[in-house]
């Protein structure tokens, strides 16, 4: 039995070790189909066409004021697979977020006479002064309007059926180029301001914090313009031969002071407070955008590759 299984083995071991060559055989295509493209009458929805759309888009993960903006984008098609072009926009809505009703909120309520006794209020007071105006809502930067040339390429693109009855031409793209944005922020400020009655938001200029003399005015702003790049990609859908539809992702990268705070300038490494506003304050947001878009592409009539 023994000798048995050790032939056995012997001989699987020799099978295993024998050498083996794939082989695989060409298919060389004859006929009406030899040498034809992958697609025919491909439907050229941008090639040799402009573009023009009206947009909506709203920001994304804002900490204290959230932005709507309306605007539009114009693209001359170079290839279908290649546009340029420009896009801009204008604030229209500017809504709080949760965060800067709550800050307001325990703001004001440092405020209140009733806490005048407490000694930790003038603390408190004193030292958030700077930093938060009595109506935080009104310091707040905001993202004003946006001008951005830039360059769009469309890597993919198919169709998608819907339900399996509908199917829709459709497209994605990237996008990249350089941004124009203007801001509001609050302006340079510093504690001597507090004693100077053109520039003081206190009801008693020169006099103690208190509840009696507390902040009447917003703390002032100023508007100014930063260039940044901008880069996103997007989805176009085609229910028609001139008209589209889709919606893309853009970021916005710049440095700006979006709360109005005393962050940054002051010890350790300028990494705290300095006890002024200034253009030291601001520091880099990764701002996004979400865009919906509706379409319209001249000349009508649409082409077909061949």
């Amino acid at each position: 039995m023994r000798r048995f299984i050790a032939t056995g083995l012997l001989a699987l071991g020799g099978l295993l070790a024998i050498e083996s060559t794939a082989q695989a055989q060409e298919i060389q295509l004859t006929g009406p189909l030899a040498g034809a493209p992958a697609v025919r009458q491909l439907r050229w929805h941008r090639k040799g066409r402009i573009e023009l759309a009206p947009t909506v888009s709203f920001t994304l993960l804002d900490e204290y004021s959230r932005t709507i903006l309306a605007g539009a984008r114009i693209q001359y098609h170079l290839a279908d697979w290649l546009g340029i072009g420009a896009w801009g926009a204008y604030g229209v809505v500017h809504m709080n977020t949760g965060l800067t009703d709550q800050i307001d909120k325990v703001n004001k309520d440092r405020w209140d006479a009733s806490r005048d006794n407490d000694p930790r209020t003038a603390v408190d007071r004193n030292a958030s002064l700077l930093s938060v105006g009595y109506n935080f809502p009104s310091q707040l930067g905001q993202l004003q309007w946006v001008f951005a040339p830039q360059v769009m390429a469309v890597p993919f693109r198919g169709k998608l059926a819907v339900f399996q009855k509908i199917f829709v031409d459709t497209d994605v793209y990237v996008f990249g180029g350089p941004a124009f944005v203007g801001l509001q922020e609050r302006a340079d400020y510093s504690p001597t301001d507090f004693n100077d009655p053109g520039k003081s938001v206190l009801a008693n200029p020169g006099q103690p914090v208190g509840a009696n003399n507390k902040p009447v005015k917003a703390y002032p702003t100023q508007s100014r313009m930063t260039i940044a790049p901008t880069f996103g990609l997007g989805l176009t859908f085609f229910p028609g031969r001139w008209t589209g539809f889709g919606i893309e992702y853009r970021a916005l990268p710049f440095a700006w002071n979006p709360s109005g705070f005393d962050t940054h300038g002051g010890p350790p490494d300028n990494n705290g407070p300095d006890f002024k506003i200034d253009s030291k304050d601001r520091s880099y947001q990764f701002n996004q955008m979400i865009t919906v878009s509706f379409s319209f592409f001249l000349p009508q009539g649409i082409k077909s590759s061949p």
